[in-house]
């Protein structure tokens, strides 16, 4: 591993409504001071290209996105992920071991950390320390660009938490 590296990733997709609340914060984050140790990234829905840049080597990941976990709309949520083999993952699901098929195009976060875990024994990389999830509660999910006036609330709000997580990753 190539030291206290962090990476955040905006997951989602913006023509699927509040899909695309991962990626608007990590839009909103580009401008902000952040530590030397943290990278930013638009992953979108390319969750392969994510398994292939963690293969870089971080200690910490955090990806945003859309997290139904019955709140009410907006409602932010901070997930620390168990281990990523797939055993406890970010939404509480078994990754590829469950029989999660792999789909280059609809890569859910579990699959992508259970894709890392076969990437890494094939290739001697060491997959994150920490995952953790900044999760927003999406009021929809249909066909359409833009966010929900509830979600598009959030996103000040998750960018705060985002920036007191790296800086506290920066120090455990």
């Amino acid at each position: 591993m190539n030291g206290n590296r962090t990476l955040v990733a905006g997951v989602g997709n913006i023509f699927l409504g509040d899909d695309g609340f991962g990626v608007e914060t990590v839009r909103a984050l580009t401008g902000r001071q952040l530590p030397g140790h943290v990278e930013v990234m638009d992953i979108g829905i390319r969750g392969v290209h994510l398994a292939y840049q963690l293969l870089d080597g971080y200690d910490t990941l955090v990806l945003v996105d859309a997290t139904a976990r019955g709140s009410e709309p907006g409602t932010l949520h901070l997930i620390e992920a168990g281990t990523p083999d797939g055993t406890s993952t970010p939404d509480g699901r078994g990754g590829i071991a469950d029989g999660v098929p792999l789909d280059g195009h609809r890569m859910s976060p579990d699959a992508v950390l259970a894709l890392l875990d076969t990437l890494c024994a094939g290739t001697g990389a060491h997959p994150p320390r920490r995952t953790f999830v900044v999760g927003c509660e999406p009021a929809r999910v249909d066909e359409g660009i833009g966010l929900s006036p509830q979600v598009a609330a959030a996103v000040p709000e998750a960018v705060r938490m985002v920036m007191d997580l790296v800086h506290h990753t920066a120090l455990t």
